[in-house]
């Protein structure tokens, strides 16, 4: 054979076993079932989901997949609701009451991805039995629960409560299982000690004595009515018979005011001739005066459009003239105006100018003086450091005399110190502006001798002062210094306050 029809015969063999595959291997689900495919390259695409241990489904719904050989797996699973008939044995309420109830769940997979792959993982390879048989068991549980936690008051009175809460807490659990509740009702609650019929009984009679009593009054509305209408409808025929006789009037009424308006009509006809004959003269007549009103007003419609006529071509030259003058003003005035912009600049620019000189002034005027303030405090300062110096100096050159000199240092310094010390002690004297001295003849103690006696005895007592104030005894000095030679005196000079010795101690 050729070998190009042995190759070609290949090549079809293989696209036909290729089909074949994708034909076996391609599965499609419809819109009420998923496809749950597992195993490897399952990409990244967000119908893939992954749970918290890592692994990972692709669920795909209303669709198809190629499903790889050896490596992917798929199965499908229903997403159809089922209807679980759900009782419960004798449960004892909150009041210790047994009653059973019976109720109705309506439960399916949900729709989204992890719902789906969580319900997977519970119920994949289990029959639908198994799936409607665990999810009755949640169901019951919790219905018996929620009895136990309420009285049987609260179940008889809101039984949409009893549902909503059974449905709350079971879709939790539900939840775990990838299951939604689509509805839940409460068929009927029964008990086999007549509970609940005893609580109806008042309610039944409640509703009896209503009825009779909404049926008296009933009975009293109709024959209030039927009065009522008897009443009306003997009105009404009443009124009906007076209508009748007023109609009867107004009708004869009204007859009579035609046959007048017929006569008035006659007499207005016959006016009205008489009148239209005269308003035609009178048209005619206006007719022609309008003739030659409109005459003359074509007349005086064509003096003034020549009158017009003049004046537009008086305007016209006019205008020419006027023109040629506004535009030499408006370019002597947008000549102006430029020089006068130019002005403005130079204004501007020397203001600026002159305003930054101002500022550049101020600023050296401050550095400056910022600089002769520290250059004079730091002259104080040096003043006031060397003026210490010199103190503490003077104090070091005395405690050296006193040193050196001992007693005969301090008895100068106590000399040189006693004329200001007097004169701080008399100083209450210089206060007194008037004295006036009564002479008794009494002798040396009285009149004017007093005061000198006065200032005499203070000089005197002055040493026992300053004694008793400073503890410096002038007296023991000068004869202490004086036994150890020969001293000479000393003349004390007291309007300059110093003491001046007149020789030399021996």
């Amino acid at each position: 054979m050729n070998p190009i029809i042995i190759v070609a015969i290949i090549a079809g063999a293989l696209i036909l076993a290729l089909i074949a595959l994708f034909v076996t291997k391609y599965r499609t689900v419809g819109p009420e079932e998923a496809l749950i495919v597992s195993g490897s390259y399952l990409g990244n695409s967000p119908t893939v989901n992954t749970d918290e241990s890592g692994n990972r489904v692709k669920i795909i719904r209303g669709g198809g997949a190629f499903i790889l050989p050896v490596f992917q797996q798929a199965s499908p699973i229903s997403l159809l609701s089922s209807k679980l008939e759900v009782t419960t044995p004798e449960v004892y309420t909150e009041q210790g009451v047994p009653v059973m109830a019976d109720g109705t769940a309506i439960i399916k997979i949900g729709s989204s991805i992890s719902e789906i792959a969580t319900a997977a993982e519970q119920f994949l390879g289990k029959s639908k039995e198994d799936r409607e048989g665990e999810a009755r068991e949640v169901l019951e549980g919790h219905l018996r629960s929620i009895l136990g936690s309420m009285t049987v008051e609260e179940i008889y009175k809101n039984r949409d409560k009893f549902s909503q809460e059974v449905q709350r807490v079971a879709s939790q659990d539900l939840a775990k299982m990838g299951l939604i509740i689509v509805s839940f009702t409460i068929k009927d609650v029964r008990d086999k000690n007549g509970y609940l019929e005893s609580l109806g009984k008042p309610r039944i009679a409640q509703v009896r004595r209503d009825a009779d009593i909404a049926t008296a009054d009933a009975e009293k509305e109709t024959r209030i009515k039927r009065a009522e209408a008897s009443k009306d409808a003997k009105k009404a025929e009443l009124e009906r018979a007076t209508e009748i006789a007023e109609a009867e009037k107004e009708n004869q009424l009204k007859m009579a005011d035609y046959r007048r308006e017929q006569d008035i009509a006659k007499a207005k006809a016959d006016q009205a001739y008489d009148l239209e004959n005269a308003r035609v003269q009178q048209e005619v007549t206006e007719q022609q005066m309008q003739i030659k009103i409109i005459e003359r007003e074509k007349q005086i419609e064509l003096e003034e459009r020549e009158i017009l006529r003049r004046e537009k071509q008086y305007d016209a030259e006019v205008k020419k003239r006027a023109d040629a003058d506004r535009y030499s003003i408006e370019q002597a005035a947008q000549a102006d105006r430029a020089k006068q912009y130019a002005e403005a600049d130079a204004t501007k620019y020397r203001i600026e100018a002159s305003a930054k000189a101002d500022a550049e002034r101020i600023r050296l005027d401050g550095l400056a003086k910022a600089e002769a303030e520290r250059a004079q405090g730091e002259t104080e300062a040096d003043i006031i450091r060397l003026k210490g110096l010199a103190e503490a100096e003077a104090k070091e050159k005395i405690a050296q005399a006193f040193e050196q000199f001992g007693q005969a240092a301090i008895l100068d310094m106590v000399i040189r110190m006693m004329p200001e010390y007097a004169k701080q002690v008399a100083a209450p004297l210089g206060n007194i502006d008037k004295i006036t001295v009564v002479d008794t003849g009494s002798g040396e103690g009285g009149g004017a001798n007093r005061v000198t006696g006065y200032a005499t005895d203070l000089m005197a007592s002055l040493q026992e002062t300053l004694k008793a104030s400073s503890g410096i005894d002038v007296k023991d000095l000068i004869e202490n210094f004086s036994g150890k030679g020969t001293a000479k005196p000393l003349t004390v000079n007291l309007n300059q306050g110093e003491p001046v010795a007149s020789g030399k101690s021996e």
